[in-house]
């Protein structure tokens, strides 16, 4: 519309509220996804590192997944799901951080070095033990930097619900441009990109707490 401005500071100020709850739905659907991806990506990695032959066509199927449209999983879903619910971007989310974080769980647990395990094994640990208290530990830089990548995907595809009922801050996109009101699509820009950053800096946190002897930033592996 001519002569619109750019940014409506009054409107932004009238619709806290709405950015507020739009920002939280857009937080679970995106980020309940990377969770549940690291909860099968934690025992899948584990067996494809104890038998290898699984997990390049584990991988290659998962690669699959990762790179199919996401616009056309949802709608491929719709029958199942029904539209508008959680579980529509939810699903398809999941997937897409698995395909992610399986390699670096695969990666990260064989990146211990074998004097390692067999040190902790001379000191009586068992093989769950050993798994929880020197394995998973030594992998913990390359599982935050596989959740690095997940998380910030994830939240990206997420808007992309939008098309289909949730979409969480993606509603600000399609709102902005039906109407051709540009404060929306800013609004959701800043939103989006404050959630990743800030899930980001979490995730940065959490690898000093738990692995400080990691000064450097682990390589993904895809």
């Amino acid at each position: 519309m001519d002569g619109e401005p750019l940014v409506r500071w009054r409107w932004l100020g009238d619709h806290l509220g709405y950015l507020w709850n739009l920002l939280c739905d857009h937080a679970v659907l995106s980020l309940v996804p990377v969770l549940l991806g690291l909860l099968l990506a934690l025992p899948l990695g584990l067996l494809c590192s104890r038998f290898r032959p699984l997990y390049q066509p584990l991988a290659a199927v998962f690669n699959l997944v990762y790179a199919l449209p996401s616009l056309a999983v949802f709608i491929l879903l719709i029958p199942y799901t029904g539209l508008g619910t959680q579980s529509l971007v939810m699903i398809p989310l999941t997937f897409y951080s698995l395909a992610v974080l399986l390699p670096t769980v695969v990666d990260g647990l064989g990146a211990v070095p074998e004097p390692v395990r067999q040190a902790a094994t001379a000191m009586g640990y068992g093989p769950w033990r050993r798994l929880v208290a020197v394995e998973l530990p030594s992998a913990v830089p390359y599982l935050v930097a596989g959740l690095r990548v997940a998380t910030v995907s994830s939240i990206s595809l997420a808007s992309v619900g939008a098309l289909v009922g949730r979409g969480g801050l993606g509603y600000l996109f399609i709102d902005g441009f039906q109407r051709t009101f540009p404060t929306p699509i800013l609004a959701g820009i800043v939103l989006v990109a404050l959630l990743a950053l800030v899930t980001d800096a979490v995730l940065l946190l959490a690898r000093r707490l738990l692995a400080p002897w990691a000064g450097q930033e682990t390589a993904v592996s895809r």
